[in-house]
């Protein structure tokens, strides 16, 4: 029975190797989601009822149990050298001709490859099992991120070979043998929609935005916890080699084709140029069409093809002569700063914040660029009346990257506030942080932001009850927490300026309506540190109750998949505070009586996927995707080969495209409509 178990087992973490390879490196899944998460599950049960037949290449044991005390470093075996930049095509054709002149022959070509925006990675495979993941560091020295690199399940934890049964699923694999000794070296990235969702959720717990994608691809592999970092949906290419213990083939082009056969993600844009004019053209096509790409691109690498002439280019101290990367113009834009603001987030947190001069950038009139923090902005020395050059940081969020003309030699850079600009209390920044917050837990600019959020539409959804109204009840004493929202009279807001007799009826009866709102809304609605909508949701589907909810244990909160031991010490502290349970309790007292979650109407579409994408008319895009939850499917906001329907509105972008090109169904809202009346 012991030998069955076993074979059961190792047939399991085959098979499930074999379908991550279809999906992360061939981009052809064949099963859909629920029949991988179903033999995941089966292998994961027979693992905890055998635990000493568990290996730790097993896909199982990508997530570690417990955060780091620290990170170790690594010596690169081979060091990870820099590359020299250029930045138009009289560079490129410079950079050639000194290829031509050292190779004294034009007898060679180019392999051309998108140059990700991430984080370079170096993997060491011995004997085809992963045993340490590094960063670059200084090239030389850098972190050991094994634990982080080991969540990312585009990377392989055991790399492939060809099986002499050719009926085997795994003869996609091509028979190769895998040197003793392979290091990859790689990217690790954000894609986009990962980046949008990861800052949409920052923004909803109070968490200051990341910048761009490769800033956030980095922050989450330097994560002393690997199961926060395995929530941030990290992805991996790899580029080129490191130490191996023999050669590959004897050309840069064929070693990518090899590391595919081992079962490593290769980027498919990958193209092979004869010369220099072609690269140009390779360049240049990509520069227009970077925004068809699922993630971020900031330029391209061109690299010398064969191995040997690379070998006689050598290096200098600091980069090979036998690649460069051409960099993509960011798009930029002039424009002057008239104002700086500090604004108190809901946990507290001042961000100084620009006003500008619109100004179109990269298809969107930009009037305010965040300034991240008070260092960014002191190391900048932006000042009011300053002409200040903005561009997207990864080509998302408006930032101001330098100041081009000073208002005036004397101008008095920016002061760091030393009292909140809401309610005067004591600002402390963060320990071993940049982030300055106000200590007062009722500062009416918290409440305020906090009584934003919770009306907002992906949480009680209140029509009518905008900021400024907000803003007029904190001031007039009128609304001291959430509660106090369910307990305003009309005459109370007829009171406030420019309020009359209609418009205090809307703005009441759409608090009343909002008294119904499904439970996790009403748990996305509180604010709670760490926990968005998507939380909220996991949160109800097990527990289906507020009480039950409110009185879990940190050990049974932690035991749900998708909620880590973060996020559970942070819900049972909320529902532990004294303060935050009175409140509970009012809105309660009230008339509040969150809905309990649904059953889905039919089990037809349990295996699959929607994606809402564009803008509907008779739908928030929060409204759809819970309709669409109730018909069974599972909502995500990417499109890839397995999703099984787009609901596409107006100006639906690259998602629709991506759709087409997939082959993947597409309805319109009026389609959308028939489905749910079935």
């Amino acid at each position: 029975m012991g030998k069955d178990i076993n074979q059961k087992i190792e047939q399991l973490r085959k098979l499930i190797r074999e379908h991550d390879y279809l999906y992360y490196v061939m981009n052809q899944p064949k099963i859909s989601d629920r029949e991988y998460d179903r033999l995941f599950a089966e292998l994961k049960e027979l693992e905890k009822e055998n635990p000493e037949l568990i290996t730790a290449d097993s896909p199982t044991q990508r997530v570690s149990g417990q955060p780091l005390e620290g990170f170790q470093t690594v010596r690169h075996s081979v060091p990870m050298l820099s590359m020299d930049n250029t930045y138009n095509a009289e560079e490129l054709k410079a950079f050639d001709e000194r290829i031509q002149k050292q190779l004294k022959s034009k007898d060679y070509d180019y392999v051309v490859e998108l140059k990700i925006d991430g984080l370079a990675i170096s993997l060491r495979y011995e004997h085809g099992r992963l045993v340490t993941g590094a960063t670059r560091g200084d090239g030389e020295i850098g972190d050991d991120v094994t634990a982080n690199i080991r969540t990312i399940k585009a990377v392989p934890l055991i790399l492939m070979e060809g099986e002499k049964d050719k009926s085997h699923a795994a003869n996609l694999f091509a028979s190769s043998a895998i040197p003793d000794i392979l290091e990859v070296r790689g990217e690790v990235y954000m894609p986009t929609a990962a980046f949008e969702e990861l800052n949409r959720l920052r923004a909803e717990e109070g968490e200051p935005a990341f910048a761009n994608p490769r800033n956030a691809a980095a922050g989450s592999l330097k994560l002393l916890d690997a199961r926060i970092t395995a929530q941030r949906n990290l992805s991996f290419f790899a580029y080129a080699t490191g130490e191996l213990s023999e050669p590959l083939a004897d050309n840069h082009y064929d070693c990518l084709k090899k590391f595919k056969q081992f079962g490593l993600p290769v980027n498919p844009n990958i193209q092979k140029a004869k010369d220099i004019d072609e690269v140009m053209e390779i360049c240049l096509s990509w520069d227009k069409r970077r925004s068809e790409l699922d993630y971020q691109i900031d330029g391209m690498v061109v690299k010398v093809n064969n191995l040997d002439q690379r070998r006689k280019l050598g290096s200098t101290g600091r980069a090979p002569r036998w690649c460069i990367s051409y960099k993509f113009a960011a798009e930029q834009a002039e424009t002057i700063v008239e104002s700086i603001d500090v604004q108190v987030g809901k946990s507290g947190i001042l961000t100084p914040v620009a006003n500008l001069t619109p100004v179109l950038l990269a298809g969107t009139t930009v009037k305010r660029a965040s300034l991240h923090n008070f260092d960014e902005l002191n190391r900048l020395g932006v000042g009011v009346g300053d002409i200040v050059i903005i561009e997207k940081a990864g080509e998302i969020i408006p930032k101001v990257i330098e100041v081009k003309e000073k208002a005036s030699k004397h101008a008095v850079v920016f002061d760091i506030p030393k009292t909140c600009p809401v309610c005067g209390s004591e600002v402390r920044k963060d320990e071993d942080g940049v982030y300055i917050r106000c200590t007062n837990p009722d500062c009416a600019g918290q409440l305020k932001e906090r009584l934003r959020y919770f009306a907002g539409r992906g949480q009680m959804d209140i029509e009518n009850l905008g900021a400024a109204l907000i803003e007029q009840l904190v001031d007039a004493g009128l609304v001291k927490n959430f509660a106090d929202l369910y307990k305003l009279r009309r005459i109370d807001l007829l009171c406030l300026e420019r309020m009359a007799e209609k418009s205090a009826g809307n703005v009441i009866n759409a608090i009343a309506e909002s008294r119904t709102r499904p439970l996790w809304r009403f748990i996305a609605s509180l604010g709670i540190r760490h926990i968005g909508g998507q939380s909220a949701q996991i949160l109800t589907e097990h527990f289906d109750s507020l009480e039950k909810i409110m009185s879990a244990s940190q050990e049974e909160l932690t035991e749900i998949d998708q909620i880590g031991p973060v996020m559970a010490a942070s819900i049972f502290e909320y529902f532990h505070n004294t303060k935050n349970v009175s409140v509970i309790e009012e809105l309660l007292a009230a008339g509040v009586a969150p809905e309990k979650p649904k059953s889905a109407s039919s089990d037809k579409n349990i295996d699959k996927t929607a994606v809402v994408t564009g803008t509907l008319e008779n739908f928030t895009r929060e409204q759809a995707q819970e309709q669409l939850r109730l018909k069974g499917y599972k909502v995500t906001s990417t499109v890839s080969a397995k999703t099984a329907l787009v609901v596409a509105g107006k100006n639906p972008g690259s998602k629709l495209d991506k759709a087409k090109s997939l082959g993947v169904k597409v309805i319109d809202e009026q389609e959308f409509l028939d489905i749910l009346k079935e």
